[in-house]
């Protein structure tokens, strides 16, 4: 498995009750330009929209996928166009009846390769407060106060 882009700011600004795999609808150029690390998760989510038929189906919105070959890429390409996630039919009804409770939403934590495949992890996350937010950064600097002095010691 190797990474390709993670959202640290989602790991900040939210709690991950529960994380889960999702494979992504894209095109050749899009695959090739994610290997290249042509994506950036700023400011994107993840939304559950319904087809013509009434099913649910789940959405990355505002992920921004670099043209893999800027000079070459056709008028038609959107890099921040809606791409479906591949979610087994239950992973989905999951889903969407955990995002009708209130306060919790999904995000997308993680792009990476697993077998040659683009896969993205999204967790299932409740917004930190304000207080919640500023205790992470005391833990986080008590851990690197720590960590400076055992380099220092040993």
């Amino acid at each position: 498995m190797a990474d390709i882009a993670e959202n640290r700011k989602a790991r900040f600004n939210y709690e991950i009750l529960e994380k889960i795999e999702a494979g992504i609808e894209l095109t050749g150029q899009e695959v090739k330009s994610l290997r290249q690390r042509g994506v950036s998760l700023n400011g994107n989510y993840v939304v559950v929209k319904r087809d013509k038929s009434g099913m649910p189906e789940i959405f990355w919105v505002g992920g921004n996928i670099a043209p893999y070959q800027p000079l070459n890429v056709a008028r038609t390409y959107d890099p921040q166009r809606d791409r479906k996630l591949l979610l087994h039919r239950r992973e989905i009804e999951f889903l969407v009846g955990k995002t009708k409770e209130k306060g919790l939403t999904l995000v997308p934590l993680l792009v990476y390769t697993k077998k040659h495949k683009i896969k993205m992890e999204i967790g299932l996350a409740r917004g930190k407060k304000a207080f919640d937010k500023r205790e992470t950064i005391k833990k986080r600097d008590i851990e690197r106060r720590i960590s400076n002095e055992l380099k220092s010691r040993g």
